[in-house]
């Protein structure tokens, strides 16, 4: 065995008759056959002056940084390294990236090597998912497929992965128009049956519809809280940060948002969650001070009224449109709903088919309109050519 600078080795492995070389990588203890055959280069010394040029090669890679121990580096390595990212970011999305990571992505690619994983692979995941009986939407597989090309991503970015080391993924098609919505004549009986949850279902139900804001703004450990709400003003806002695209915004109060907001806040301190329950499920007074589940609530209140299966987030699509319907611009409208993008607000501006046969009113009245100093002499006095005849 002979060592050589920059720790670097080349030795016999006992049971092979080729020359090994070993190095270190980040640390890492990395040991590798040859494949250089002695009785096909010309004896063991031979071998050995070739193990040696290929050891100087693996070394000058290393240090100019143009080589990577990837090939040896499991999946599951890469993903404790996003989830180290996420964690030491504050990522919001580190919840999803564990549901997915356990549930779909690490039965499948756990144990494969960085370099077993290429675009076949990534069409035999998808495939896999696309059998199973509780079978996914594009959309669910896509936020998968992500997750991976991150972890590739961020691989390359800290130095566990050199760039060409990232598979190709292709991803799915997906259908992102939106279509759930609240009608008009729907508002009212979901209004009573929310109430009769509860009061916070009821505050939350109003400005979801009002102003199209996400439930997680709403409820949970960053909520709405008491010093959020100017009563004064009549306006509530959200912090910067505590928004999916950590935007701050607000948004002025309606009369009957604001006559809510001041029954749910009545008696708290400023630090205060705005939507609390008394009561849990179990009919105890609940352990946390804000609200984590309100499904089966929404549930119960949706069957109620009529419009079961209709989405909490589908409130967020209605208060888009609400807002356009009543002649608020485009940009306000963003603002206050907090889209950043207008290619995503226009997923959520959808058109009820009422609005349609509104405009269709409003059309034949302006048409009147314009029309009614058009005497019928005139009309009758307009000549068109015979229906058999092709007009020049």
């Amino acid at each position: 065995m002979e060592a050589l600078r920059g720790d670097g080795t080349v030795f016999w492995q006992k049971g092979s008759r080729f020359p090994w070389i070993q190095y270190y990588v980040a640390g890492e203890r990395v040991r590798e056959s040859t494949k250089i055959d002695p009785f096909k280069v010309g004896g063991k010394d031979k071998a050995e002056k070739l193990a040696h040029k290929a050891l100087r090669k693996k070394l000058s890679e290393i240090d100019t940084g143009e080589f990577s121990a990837g090939i040896k580096t499991r999946i599951s390595h890469l993903y404790e390294s996003l989830e180290r990212d996420y964690t030491i970011n504050g990522r919001k999305d580190l919840r999803n990236a564990k549901s997915r990571w356990k549930h779909h992505l690490e039965p499948f690619f756990g144990n494969k090597q960085v370099a077993q994983v290429n675009a076949d692979t990534i069409s035999h995941y998808i495939a896999h998912r696309q059998s199973q009986e509780d079978k996914p939407s594009n959309a669910s597989i896509n936020r998968e497929l992500s997750q991976i090309k991150r972890m590739y991503k961020l691989a390359v970015k800290t130095g566990q992965l050199k760039v060409g080391q990232q598979p190709y993924v292709q991803m799915l098609k997906e259908r992102n128009v939106r279509k759930g919505f609240l009608k008009d004549e729907e508002y009212q009986a979901l209004a009573r049956e929310t109430a009769k949850q509860g009061l916070w279902l009821r505050g939350m139900f109003e400005i979801a519809y009002t102003y199209g804001w996400r439930r997680s703004e709403l409820i949970g450990k960053q909520g709405l809280r008491v010093n959020q709400v100017d009563i004064s003003k009549r306006e509530i806002l959200l912090n910067p940060g505590e928004t999916k695209n950590e935007l701050g915004r607000g948004a002025p109060m309606t009369d009957k948002v604001l006559e809510l907001m001041v029954a749910c806040i009545s008696g708290k301190k400023s630090t205060d969650y705005v939507f609390t329950r008394e009561k849990d499920a179990s009919g105890r007074k609940p352990k946390k001070g804000y609200i984590c589940d309100y499904r089966d609530a929404w549930d119960k209140a949706t069957e109620a009224a009529g419009v079961s299966g209709l989405l909490f987030h589908d409130l967020r699509r209605t208060g888009v449109r609400n807002m356009r319907r009543h002649g608020i611009s485009e940009k306000v409208a963003m603002t206050i709903s907090g889209h950043k993008t207008r290619s995503v607000f226009e997923r959520y501006n959808i058109i009820d088919p009422t609005d349609i046969f509104d405009a269709g009113a409003k059309l034949n009245q302006a048409s009147k309109d314009r029309d009614q100093h058009v005497t019928l002499l005139a009309q009758q006095q307009m000549s068109f050519p015979p229906s058999s005849q092709k007009p020049n």
